[in-house]
Protein backbone atom coordinates (compact mmCIF):
# COMPACT_ATOMS: atom_id res chain seq x y z
CA UNK A 1 0.00 0.00 0.00
CA UNK A 2 2.81 2.13 0.92
CA UNK A 3 4.80 2.03 -2.06
CA UNK A 4 1.77 2.77 -4.24
CA UNK A 5 1.00 6.04 -2.46
CA UNK A 6 4.78 7.15 -2.99
CA UNK A 7 4.21 6.18 -6.54
CA UNK A 8 1.29 8.41 -6.61
CA UNK A 9 2.70 11.41 -4.53
CA UNK A 10 5.75 11.59 -7.08
CA UNK A 11 3.55 11.15 -10.29
CA UNK A 12 1.39 14.08 -8.81
CA UNK A 13 4.10 16.22 -7.68
CA UNK A 14 5.97 15.48 -11.17
CA UNK A 15 2.87 16.98 -13.00
CA UNK A 16 2.47 19.53 -11.11
CA UNK A 17 6.15 20.70 -11.87
CA UNK A 18 5.20 19.74 -15.70
CA UNK A 19 2.18 22.28 -15.34
CA UNK A 20 3.85 24.96 -13.26
CA UNK A 21 8.20 25.58 -13.61
CA UNK A 22 9.78 24.90 -10.02
CA UNK A 23 10.18 27.68 -8.00
CA UNK A 24 13.62 29.18 -6.38
CA UNK A 25 12.44 27.01 -3.39
CA UNK A 26 10.92 23.79 -2.04
CA UNK A 27 7.21 24.28 -2.07
CA UNK A 28 6.52 23.54 1.79
CA UNK A 29 2.50 23.82 1.60
CA UNK A 30 2.46 20.77 -0.62
CA UNK A 31 5.19 19.08 1.32
CA UNK A 32 3.02 19.10 4.35
CA UNK A 33 -0.26 17.83 2.10
CA UNK A 34 1.75 14.94 1.20
CA UNK A 35 2.41 14.66 5.21
CA UNK A 36 -1.31 14.19 5.49
CA UNK A 37 -1.61 11.99 3.31
CA UNK A 38 1.32 9.63 4.61
CA UNK A 39 0.52 9.83 8.01
CA UNK A 40 -3.28 9.03 7.53
CA UNK A 41 -2.48 5.94 5.23
CA UNK A 42 -0.87 4.75 8.61
CA UNK A 43 -3.25 5.81 10.45
CA UNK A 44 -0.91 7.69 12.91
CA UNK A 45 -3.12 9.19 15.86
CA UNK A 46 -1.36 12.90 15.88
CA UNK A 47 1.78 14.62 14.72
CA UNK A 48 3.95 17.70 14.61
CA UNK A 49 6.33 19.38 12.15
CA UNK A 50 7.91 22.12 11.64
CA UNK A 51 10.42 23.43 8.72
CA UNK A 52 13.03 25.54 9.33
CA UNK A 53 14.81 27.87 6.20
CA UNK A 54 16.94 30.56 6.10
CA UNK A 55 17.22 31.50 10.18
CA UNK A 56 12.87 30.75 11.05
CA UNK A 57 10.14 28.72 10.95
CA UNK A 58 8.30 28.98 7.38
CA UNK A 59 6.46 26.13 8.04
CA UNK A 60 4.38 24.30 11.35
CA UNK A 61 1.58 22.21 11.50
CA UNK A 62 0.23 19.48 14.12
CA UNK A 63 -2.15 16.77 12.55
CA UNK A 64 -4.95 14.75 14.12
CA UNK A 65 -5.51 13.95 17.83
CA UNK A 66 -3.41 14.19 21.07
CA UNK A 67 -5.15 11.59 22.52
CA UNK A 68 -7.59 8.89 20.79
CA UNK A 69 -9.25 9.03 24.04
CA UNK A 70 -10.45 12.88 23.63
CA UNK A 71 -9.90 14.18 20.57
CA UNK A 72 -7.91 17.34 21.38
CA UNK A 73 -6.27 18.66 18.38
CA UNK A 74 -2.38 18.11 18.07
CA UNK A 75 -0.48 21.52 17.48
CA UNK A 76 2.62 22.74 16.94
CA UNK A 77 2.87 23.95 20.27
CA UNK A 78 2.46 20.67 21.58
CA UNK A 79 4.66 18.50 23.92
CA UNK A 80 6.05 15.47 22.86
CA UNK A 81 8.85 13.06 23.74
CA UNK A 82 11.62 13.73 21.95
CA UNK A 83 13.35 10.35 23.32
CA UNK A 84 17.16 10.48 22.04
CA UNK A 85 16.95 13.03 20.06
CA UNK A 86 17.65 14.59 23.77
CA UNK A 87 20.98 13.10 23.26
CA UNK A 88 21.59 16.53 21.14
CA UNK A 89 20.65 18.80 24.17
CA UNK A 90 23.17 16.63 26.76
CA UNK A 91 26.23 17.41 23.72
CA UNK A 92 25.41 20.80 23.38
CA UNK A 93 25.71 21.50 27.23
CA UNK A 94 28.69 19.30 27.21
CA UNK A 95 30.35 21.10 24.74
CA UNK A 96 29.46 24.89 26.53
CA UNK A 97 31.43 23.40 29.81
CA UNK A 98 33.97 21.72 27.86
CA UNK A 99 34.81 25.55 26.14
CA UNK A 100 34.51 26.95 29.46
CA UNK A 101 37.33 24.58 31.05
CA UNK A 102 34.53 23.22 33.45
CA UNK A 103 34.81 19.71 31.75
CA UNK A 104 37.21 18.39 29.37
CA UNK A 105 36.40 15.80 26.85
CA UNK A 106 39.40 13.32 27.78
CA UNK A 107 38.13 13.38 31.25
CA UNK A 108 37.83 9.74 32.49
CA UNK A 109 34.21 8.76 33.19
CA UNK A 110 35.44 7.13 36.71
CA UNK A 111 36.12 10.65 38.06
CA UNK A 112 32.43 11.24 38.12
CA UNK A 113 31.20 7.50 38.23
CA UNK A 114 34.09 5.86 40.51
CA UNK A 115 32.25 2.48 41.22
CA UNK A 116 31.57 1.95 37.22
CA UNK A 117 33.59 -1.09 35.84
CA UNK A 118 33.48 -3.77 33.03
CA UNK A 119 34.94 -6.97 32.73
CA UNK A 120 38.11 -5.47 31.89
CA UNK A 121 39.27 -2.83 34.27
CA UNK A 122 41.73 -1.60 32.33
CA UNK A 123 38.85 -0.63 29.27
CA UNK A 124 36.61 1.15 31.58
CA UNK A 125 39.61 3.36 32.88
CA UNK A 126 40.01 4.69 29.75
CA UNK A 127 36.62 5.64 28.97
CA UNK A 128 36.33 9.35 28.57
CA UNK A 129 33.72 11.44 28.17
CA UNK A 130 33.92 12.09 24.58
CA UNK A 131 33.29 8.31 24.37
CA UNK A 132 30.41 8.41 25.80
CA UNK A 133 28.82 11.24 23.68
CA UNK A 134 30.46 9.60 21.04
CA UNK A 135 28.68 6.16 21.05
CA UNK A 136 32.22 5.11 20.73
CA UNK A 137 32.70 3.17 24.26
CA UNK A 138 33.35 -0.30 22.25
CA UNK A 139 31.30 -2.42 24.50
CA UNK A 140 28.06 -4.51 23.40
CA UNK A 141 25.30 -2.24 21.57
CA UNK A 142 22.10 -1.27 23.92
CA UNK A 143 24.06 -2.31 27.00
CA UNK A 144 21.54 -2.91 29.71
CA UNK A 145 18.48 -1.81 27.92
CA UNK A 146 16.72 -4.31 28.51
CA UNK A 147 17.01 -3.47 32.35
CA UNK A 148 15.56 0.06 31.23
CA UNK A 149 12.76 -1.90 30.08
CA UNK A 150 12.05 -3.34 33.12
CA UNK A 151 11.72 -0.75 34.99
CA UNK A 152 15.19 -0.95 36.50
CA UNK A 153 17.09 2.42 38.23
CA UNK A 154 20.33 3.32 37.58
CA UNK A 155 21.97 2.01 40.99
CA UNK A 156 20.57 -1.64 39.88
CA UNK A 157 21.65 -1.01 36.29
CA UNK A 158 25.31 -0.11 36.82
CA UNK A 159 27.06 -2.60 38.85
CA UNK A 160 25.87 -4.92 35.96
CA UNK A 161 28.43 -3.65 33.30
CA UNK A 162 31.39 -5.46 35.21
CA UNK A 163 30.26 -8.25 33.52
CA UNK A 164 30.38 -6.97 30.05
CA UNK A 165 33.76 -7.62 27.85
CA UNK A 166 34.77 -4.79 25.59
CA UNK A 167 34.47 -5.28 21.85
CA UNK A 168 37.33 -3.03 20.83
CA UNK A 169 38.83 0.17 22.02
CA UNK A 170 37.36 3.32 23.52
CA UNK A 171 37.21 5.64 20.24
CA UNK A 172 37.76 2.66 17.32
CA UNK A 173 34.29 1.34 16.78
CA UNK A 174 30.27 2.47 16.90
CA UNK A 175 28.56 0.46 19.68
CA UNK A 176 24.82 3.07 20.19
CA UNK A 177 24.20 3.26 24.28
CA UNK A 178 21.47 4.84 26.35
CA UNK A 179 22.47 3.92 29.85
CA UNK A 180 26.19 4.66 29.10
CA UNK A 181 25.10 7.81 28.20
CA UNK A 182 23.81 9.19 30.73
CA UNK A 183 27.00 8.91 33.24
CA UNK A 184 27.68 12.49 31.51
CA UNK A 185 24.50 13.94 33.89
CA UNK A 186 27.08 12.75 37.16
CA UNK A 187 29.91 14.87 35.51
CA UNK A 188 27.75 18.08 34.70
CA UNK A 189 26.83 17.92 37.91
CA UNK A 190 30.01 17.50 39.47
CA UNK A 191 31.04 20.07 37.24
CA UNK A 192 28.72 23.07 38.53
CA UNK A 193 26.87 21.85 41.49
CA UNK A 194 23.52 22.53 39.52
CA UNK A 195 20.96 19.95 38.28
CA UNK A 196 21.22 18.53 34.76
CA UNK A 197 17.58 19.58 33.92
CA UNK A 198 18.18 23.03 35.94
CA UNK A 199 21.08 23.81 33.26
CA UNK A 200 19.19 22.88 30.25
CA UNK A 201 16.43 25.12 31.05
CA UNK A 202 18.75 28.05 32.07
CA UNK A 203 21.14 27.68 28.95
CA UNK A 204 19.04 26.52 26.27
CA UNK A 205 15.29 25.91 26.73
CA UNK A 206 15.04 29.65 27.96
CA UNK A 207 17.20 31.91 25.80
CA UNK A 208 15.52 30.08 22.94
CA UNK A 209 12.17 30.53 23.77
CA UNK A 210 11.58 26.80 23.93
CA UNK A 211 8.63 27.40 25.90
CA UNK A 212 7.49 23.72 25.99
CA UNK A 213 10.76 22.31 26.18
CA UNK A 214 11.36 20.34 29.67
CA UNK A 215 13.16 17.74 31.15
CA UNK A 216 11.92 14.54 33.00
CA UNK A 217 8.37 12.54 33.72
CA UNK A 218 6.98 15.45 35.94
CA UNK A 219 7.47 18.19 34.01
CA UNK A 220 5.60 16.46 30.65
CA UNK A 221 2.98 15.25 32.87
CA UNK A 222 2.50 18.85 34.00
CA UNK A 223 1.97 20.45 30.66
CA UNK A 224 -1.69 21.37 29.42
CA UNK A 225 -0.97 20.70 25.99
CA UNK A 226 0.81 17.04 25.65
CA UNK A 227 0.27 14.47 23.36
CA UNK A 228 -0.67 10.91 24.57
CA UNK A 229 1.65 7.63 23.89
CA UNK A 230 0.43 5.44 21.51
CA UNK A 231 1.00 1.84 20.66
CA UNK A 232 -0.64 -1.26 17.76
CA UNK A 233 -2.52 -3.84 19.01
CA UNK A 234 -3.02 -5.21 15.44
CA UNK A 235 -2.30 -3.98 11.94
CA UNK A 236 -4.39 -0.93 12.08
CA UNK A 237 -5.63 -0.16 15.03
CA UNK A 238 -3.76 2.03 17.35
CA UNK A 239 -4.41 2.30 21.67
CA UNK A 240 -3.91 5.39 24.00
CA UNK A 241 -1.21 3.91 26.70
CA UNK A 242 0.79 4.86 30.17
CA UNK A 243 3.78 6.99 29.98
CA UNK A 244 6.37 5.15 30.55
CA UNK A 245 8.97 6.35 33.22
CA UNK A 246 11.94 3.98 32.43
CA UNK A 247 14.05 6.14 29.76
CA UNK A 248 13.15 8.96 31.74
CA UNK A 249 15.84 7.73 34.44
CA UNK A 250 18.67 8.52 31.38
CA UNK A 251 17.71 12.12 30.91
CA UNK A 252 20.81 12.95 29.26
CA UNK A 253 19.92 10.23 26.31
CA UNK A 254 16.53 10.36 26.63
CA UNK A 255 14.30 12.41 28.60
CA UNK A 256 13.90 16.38 27.12
CA UNK A 257 10.07 16.69 26.39
CA UNK A 258 9.21 19.22 23.57
CA UNK A 259 7.19 20.89 20.49
CA UNK A 260 7.77 20.98 17.14
CA UNK A 261 8.31 24.77 16.99
CA UNK A 262 10.40 24.10 20.15
CA UNK A 263 12.68 21.95 18.20
CA UNK A 264 12.68 24.38 15.30
CA UNK A 265 14.07 27.18 17.59
CA UNK A 266 16.80 24.24 18.44
CA UNK A 267 17.46 24.00 14.67
CA UNK A 268 17.71 27.11 14.16
CA UNK A 269 20.37 27.46 16.65
CA UNK A 270 21.95 24.86 15.54
CA UNK A 271 22.55 26.25 11.91
CA UNK A 272 23.99 29.39 13.28
CA UNK A 273 21.46 31.60 13.83
CA UNK A 274 21.52 32.11 17.20
CA UNK A 275 25.63 32.54 17.68
CA UNK A 276 24.72 33.78 21.69
CA UNK A 277 23.20 30.63 22.60
CA UNK A 278 25.06 28.14 20.56
CA UNK A 279 28.54 28.80 19.31
CA UNK A 280 28.90 27.61 15.79
CA UNK A 281 32.72 26.44 16.33
CA UNK A 282 30.89 24.47 19.13
CA UNK A 283 28.06 23.38 16.57
CA UNK A 284 31.01 22.25 14.23
CA UNK A 285 33.00 20.61 16.84
CA UNK A 286 30.05 18.21 17.78
CA UNK A 287 28.94 17.45 14.26
CA UNK A 288 32.96 16.57 13.11
CA UNK A 289 32.47 12.88 12.00
CA UNK A 290 34.03 10.64 14.40
CA UNK A 291 33.18 6.88 13.64
CA UNK A 292 31.64 5.44 10.51
CA UNK A 293 28.09 3.97 11.35
CA UNK A 294 27.68 1.08 9.28
CA UNK A 295 24.54 0.12 10.94
CA UNK A 296 23.10 3.20 9.52
CA UNK A 297 23.88 2.47 5.95
CA UNK A 298 21.77 -0.77 6.01
CA UNK A 299 18.38 0.71 8.20
CA UNK A 300 15.85 0.21 5.52
CA UNK A 301 14.52 3.08 3.40
CA UNK A 302 17.38 5.30 3.98
CA UNK A 303 20.19 3.12 2.64
CA UNK A 304 19.43 3.56 -0.98
CA UNK A 305 19.45 7.42 -0.25
CA UNK A 306 22.86 7.65 2.51
CA UNK A 307 26.52 7.63 0.67
CA UNK A 308 27.72 7.32 3.95
CA UNK A 309 26.94 7.54 8.02
CA UNK A 310 28.83 8.38 10.96
CA UNK A 311 28.45 10.08 14.71
CA UNK A 312 29.54 12.89 15.92
CA UNK A 313 28.76 14.19 19.57
CA UNK A 314 25.17 13.49 19.85
CA UNK A 315 24.52 13.68 16.19
CA UNK A 316 24.62 11.71 13.40
CA UNK A 317 25.98 12.85 9.72
CA UNK A 318 24.11 11.54 6.94
CA UNK A 319 26.35 11.90 3.29
CA UNK A 320 23.66 12.13 1.00
CA UNK A 321 24.45 13.00 -2.77
CA UNK A 322 27.85 14.82 -1.69
CA UNK A 323 26.11 16.79 1.25
CA UNK A 324 25.41 16.32 5.28
CA UNK A 325 22.40 15.96 6.54
CA UNK A 326 22.87 16.08 10.55
CA UNK A 327 20.32 14.31 11.93
CA UNK A 328 19.42 12.20 15.38
CA UNK A 329 16.06 10.00 15.80
CA UNK A 330 14.53 8.98 18.69
CA UNK A 331 11.68 6.14 19.86
CA UNK A 332 10.73 5.46 23.59
CA UNK A 333 6.80 3.66 24.18
CA UNK A 334 4.42 5.18 22.01
CA UNK A 335 6.50 8.32 20.87
CA UNK A 336 8.62 8.92 17.67
CA UNK A 337 10.92 11.82 16.91
CA UNK A 338 13.28 12.92 14.44
CA UNK A 339 15.22 16.36 13.79
CA UNK A 340 17.73 17.15 11.17
CA UNK A 341 19.70 19.65 9.37
CA UNK A 342 21.33 20.50 6.05
CA UNK A 343 23.76 23.55 6.08
CA UNK A 344 24.27 23.99 2.60
CA UNK A 345 20.77 23.96 2.02
CA UNK A 346 19.79 26.16 5.03
CA UNK A 347 16.93 23.95 5.70
CA UNK A 348 15.64 21.88 8.65
CA UNK A 349 12.56 19.69 9.53
CA UNK A 350 11.58 18.68 13.28
CA UNK A 351 8.88 15.52 12.96
CA UNK A 352 7.04 14.44 16.17
CA UNK A 353 4.52 11.39 16.35
CA UNK A 354 2.71 10.14 19.39
CA UNK A 355 3.11 6.42 18.11
CA UNK A 356 5.90 4.10 17.29
CA UNK A 357 5.25 3.92 13.92
CA UNK A 358 7.79 4.06 10.91
CA UNK A 359 5.90 6.48 9.29
CA UNK A 360 8.71 8.47 10.78
CA UNK A 361 11.29 7.53 8.52
CA UNK A 362 8.90 7.77 5.60
CA UNK A 363 7.93 11.50 6.04
CA UNK A 364 11.80 12.40 6.92
CA UNK A 365 13.47 10.19 3.76
CA UNK A 366 11.01 12.07 1.24
CA UNK A 367 11.45 15.51 2.51
CA UNK A 368 15.15 15.36 2.75
CA UNK A 369 15.19 13.47 -0.82
CA UNK A 370 13.55 16.47 -2.33
CA UNK A 371 15.58 18.75 -0.62
CA UNK A 372 19.06 17.13 -0.49
CA UNK A 373 18.97 16.08 -4.01
CA UNK A 374 18.75 19.37 -5.76
CA UNK A 375 21.50 21.85 -5.63
CA UNK A 376 21.39 24.52 -2.74
CA UNK A 377 18.13 26.35 -3.63
CA UNK A 378 17.64 25.40 -6.85
CA UNK A 379 16.99 22.71 -8.87
CA UNK A 380 16.69 22.07 -12.86
CA UNK A 381 13.62 20.03 -12.89
CA UNK A 382 13.25 19.21 -16.27
CA UNK A 383 16.73 17.56 -16.16
CA UNK A 384 16.70 15.82 -12.75
CA UNK A 385 13.41 15.09 -12.62
CA UNK A 386 12.72 11.38 -14.39
CA UNK A 387 15.94 10.22 -12.35
CA UNK A 388 14.35 11.43 -9.13
CA UNK A 389 10.64 9.74 -9.74
CA UNK A 390 12.04 6.56 -10.02
CA UNK A 391 13.96 6.92 -6.80
CA UNK A 392 11.32 8.07 -5.06
CA UNK A 393 8.95 5.75 -6.40
CA UNK A 394 11.76 2.83 -4.94
CA UNK A 395 11.62 3.89 -1.69
CA UNK A 396 9.37 0.97 0.57
CA UNK A 397 7.97 1.03 4.24
CA UNK A 398 10.84 2.33 6.83
CA UNK A 399 10.76 0.69 10.29
CA UNK A 400 12.27 2.38 13.29
CA UNK A 401 15.59 1.97 14.53
CA UNK A 402 16.17 1.34 18.04
CA UNK A 403 17.21 5.25 19.47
Amino acid sequence: MLRTLFVLLTLATASAHAANPAPASPDFAEMDRQFRTMLEARRVPGAAWAIVREGRIVHAAGHGVRSLDDQRAVTPETAFRVASVSKTFAAQLTGQLVSEGALHWNDPVRRYVPEFTLARPEHAQRLTLEHLLGQSAGIVPNAYDNLLNAGRSLDQILPQFGRVEPMCPPGECYTYQNVLFSLVEPAIEASTGRSYPELLRERVFQPLQMQQASVGFDEFMASDNRAAPHVKVNRWRWVPTEVNENYYRVAPAAGVNASALDLGQWLIANMGYRPDVVHPELVRDLTRKRVYTAREMRRKGWRDLLNAAHYGLGWRIYSIDGHDLVTHSGWVRGFVAQIGYSREHDTGLALLLNAESGAINDLSIHFWEQIMTRPPHFRDQSTARSSDNRTTAAKTAAVVSPD
